[in-house]
């Protein structure tokens, strides 16, 4: 399930799309945490621990993980679902602490300001990531891609129990399976051929990924910032999957419940519901994130709609529990 591309324009316009697919109603809302929130892993007694030095806006799945979002200095997260994710195996005396996969892009998120940095200090491998059941009852397997407002990406993937770790401008598109490495060598064919030619047109995720490649690169490279974030929506809804398909035993091939675009440079970020018929947006200049600023809520599931900045909607509300995952440690 879903896709995510960066679209790199002049006059440093980065926007980074992503839709989400999922087989159920994943039940999102819109949180906003302040900096200064003292965190744990939620993965045991040895979780590794941190206080966010950023806040941030995300996309919660069930209202137990943070699936999308992007913080005040305009660095993004996406999880996108990955079949073929193994994770860490931990000895009794690793020294890396554990970290429940609900936790990975808000750790990225808190963090971090580039993407350089962010790869920089993943490469030590403080902590490991503990996968789980979603409350819906699928395996929780994703990897994780990041995204900054110089446009810079990585990809970070667990392989064979390994972190692997992809780092580069280049990588402006991801999907599901197969493995980050393998979805490069498939692109690398398909541009042989051109797309202009022929693109590949099923909803599977190697497909998705030659489609987003090739018309993020396409589409006019504009600073007309309204031109540019536009052009974006049209290839995520290009490479989304329509409402009511899903693939028996192939849970990377579901419905697309919904899309955000976040402008980097302005620091808005766009939401839009396959459900509703209106794109709105937060302006993250609107938004108080110092230290000791209540968490604030945006519900999106009670049926409300809403249209244009929607900083001034949300509301002080007590903040989610992430789920646990269970170390092996």
């Amino acid at each position: 399930m879903c896709t995510r591309a960066v679209y790199l324009g002049p006059e440093d316009t980065i926007i980074t799309v992503r839709s989400m697919d999922w087989k159920t109603d994943m039940e999102t809302n819109l949180w906003v945490f302040p900096s200064g929130i003292e965190r744990d892993g939620a993965a045991g007694a040895d979780s590794i621990e941190w206080t966010a030095k950023y806040g941030s806006i995300v996309a919660a799945g069930f209202d137990v993980a943070s699936t999308d979002g992007m913080n005040e200095a305009g660095l993004v997260a996406n999880l996108l679902y990955l079949t073929e994710s193994e994770y860490v195996t931990p000895t009794s005396d690793d020294p890396r602490k554990p970290l429940s996969i609900s936790l990975w892009a808000q750790y990225i998120l808190d963090s971090y300001v580039t993407v350089a940095e962010a790869v920089e200090d993943l490469r030590r491998e403080l902590f490991y990531v503990v996968p789980l059941m979603t409350p819906d009852g699928q395996p929780g397997q994703v990897h994780l891609s990041i995204s900054d407002a110089t446009g810079d990406s990585a990809i970070f993937e667990y392989v064979g129990g390994k972190l692997v770790i992809h780092h580069s401008r280049d990588f402006q598109v991801m999907t599901n399976s197969p493995v980050y490495e393998q979805q490069i060598a498939l692109n690398n064919y398909w541009e042989q051929i051109g797309g202009l030619t022929m693109l590949p047109g099923t909803n599977r995720a190697a497909d998705r990924f030659v489609r987003a490649s090739f018309y993020i690169n396409a589409i006019p490279k504009t600073s007309d910032i309204d031109e540019a974030v536009a052009s974006a929506f049209s290839v995520i809804r290009n490479v989304s999957v329509p409402l009511g398909i899903s693939t028996p035993g192939q849970p990377n091939i579901s419905s697309t419940l919904w899309r955000t675009v976040a402008d980097h440079k302005n620091k808005r970020y766009f939401f839009e519901s396959t459900r509703t018929p209106n794109v709105f947006w937060v302006n993250l200049a609107d938004i108080n994130f110092s230290a000791g600023q209540p968490t604030k809520k945006l519900t999106l599931t009670e049926g409300a709609f809403f249209s244009g900045n929607t900083a001034a909607l949300f509301k002080p509300a007590e903040p989610f529990q992430f789920l646990p995952a269970h170390s092996s440690k």
